[in-house]
């Protein structure tokens, strides 16, 4: 019993959300406020998480229309090398994004038409209708997954260990053995396929290859000299991160086998890193304001940011190749990749003016979690520009929780002293407020003031941890 309250005690540490209330939330201003502290806050975190999920590397990246704002790197890039800013990762289905604005940029040009069948321009387009009544599958219902295509070509690529995705030959011929879901434009169905074979319309209309028509119509012009619509086995293990396994119950992961899109890349081939898709998050945000470089209009980047479908069964909400979602309140457009050995997520807010991105060279682990975290933390700054950072340096650092958690994250949080459990799906912020040298009191809900906490010193004055509820928590060194 006496266990059980000094748990319930040691609890309160860390059960006041930084997500007190959503009408406190605070704009995000990068030109405003000092957002160091908060930089650090989410430096700190994600490096732990990293250690704690066992992941072998993370970048993520915020940036607003002038550019990206921060940016970090933690873990390795294979079994050996420290992994950085300029690392690739696969991408995967943000691929879409690239292809979905390669065919508005021929819509713009009237070289296509949303409503034209997918059958109209790929004449050997021979997939089976079972459907009667079923509508015609058009250009727009692949790009909001309303099709009714099935999810997949007819090969099983997502098979490990060697993932073995067709030649678009092959996926052409098998199109005869597949059938359609579901009728077209009446349910929400994640389709490859579909995306895929926009790939090839491109590639029709245009009479290029797909891959020099996204380089000189897209990568070119945003100077994103990093992306790539292939994996480069040349640079596997080197610029471009190794992929790993989810975890096991070993607590390990291991290599996943180097693979190609090949005939699927449309939908899921590319390669990125936090730099360019930076890139190609500010060049949208200019846009919304007619300031970037134009590749297709603002009217038409509006159009595919707006919802197109609405699914009523699952309450997806998709725009033209976009995914349209709810972050922590706010409007945000974007898309997430999952290909074996890496997940990534590139989402940003028009009205906030915002964007992120988070890129993992492993399986298993969902990176919109930390995008709602970085997110949180951001939101919840109110420091001006030219305040201080880190009033209270010497107290910062990480303190034992053990055994009951495992560690405290211990920050300055403008004028007072934040506390935060790691590991943490969600960083959570406990705030105190100094009332005399070495003593602080929790900043309760309301605002008045709970439980002191006294901060512990050596026989030198140097910090080595605090006290609350008269129990002691040690610096770690």
């Amino acid at each position: 019993m006496k266990i059980f309250r000094f748990f319930i005690l040691i609890s309160l540490l860390y059960s006041c959300n930084i997500d007190r209330n959503a009408k406190d939330q605070n704009l995000i201003s990068f030109s405003e406020k000092n957002y160091e502290e908060a930089f650090q806050l989410i430096d700190y975190w994600l490096d732990a998480q990293k250690d704690y999920e066992n992941i072998p590397g993370i970048n993520a990246m915020v940036g607003n229309e002038d550019g990206i704002v921060w940016s970090g790197a933690y873990g390795l890039a294979n079994d050996i090398d420290t992994i950085s800013i300029e690392n690739t990762f696969s991408i995967c289905s943000i691929s879409k994004l690239f292809t979905s604005v390669a065919i508005m940029k021929l819509v713009e040009e009237k070289k296509l038409n949303l409503n034209d069948t997918i059958g109209k321009i790929l004449p050997w387009f021979d997939l089976k209708q079972q459907f009667e009544n079923s509508t015609a599958i058009t250009i727009k219902s692949i790009l909001t997954h309303s099709s009714g295509l099935p999810r997949e070509s007819n090969h099983p690529y997502w098979t490990s260990p060697d993932f073995p995705f067709p030649t678009k030959d092959a996926v052409i011929k098998e199109l005869k053995n597949q059938e359609m879901l579901y009728p077209s434009s009446k349910y929400y169905q994640y389709s490859n396929l579909g995306l895929t074979l926009l790939g090839y319309v491109i590639e029709e209309i245009s009479g290029e290859s797909f891959d020099d028509y996204i380089a000189k119509n897209i990568f070119d012009p945003l100077s994103m000299s990093y992306t790539k619509t292939y994996m480069s086995e040349k640079e596997y293990g080197d610029l471009l991160s190794v992929g790993y396994s989810s975890i096991k119950r070993d607590r390990e992961r291991e290599k996943v086998n180097f693979f190609n899109a090949n005939g699927i890349a449309a939908a899921a081939g590319f390669t990125s890193n936090v730099e360019d898709l930076g890139k190609f998050a500010t060049w949208q945000l200019q846009l919304l304001k007619s300031s970037g470089k134009k590749i297709i209009s603002s009217e038409t980047l509006k159009e595919m940011h707006k919802i197109h479908w609405n699914d009523k069964l699952t309450s997806v909400t998709r725009g033209l190749g976009f995914g349209v979602y709810k972050l922590n309140g706010e409007k945000f457009i974007g898309h997430s990749g999952s290909c074996p050995g890496y997940r990534s997520s590139l989402v940003l807010s028009p009205e906030i003016g915002v964007s992120y991105l988070v890129m993992i060279n492993s399986s298993g682990i969902n990176p919109v979690k930390y995008i709602v975290g970085i997110d949180n933390i951001l939101k919840k700054v109110t420091k001006h520009k030219d305040s201080i950072s880190n009033k209270f340096k010497e107290l910062e650092g990480k303190y034992n929780h053990q055994p009951w958690g495992s560690e405290f994250y211990v920050q300055s949080w403008g004028d007072n002293l934040a506390i935060m459990e790691i590991p943490s799906e969600n960083p959570y912020l406990t705030l105190y407020k100094k009332t005399k040298k070495d003593f602080f009191k929790r900043i309760l809900e309301n605002d008045d003031l709970g439980e002191e906490l006294e901060v512990l010193r050596d026989e030198n004055n140097v910090v080595i941890g605090f006290k609350s509820h008269q129990n002691i928590f040690h610096k770690i060194k």
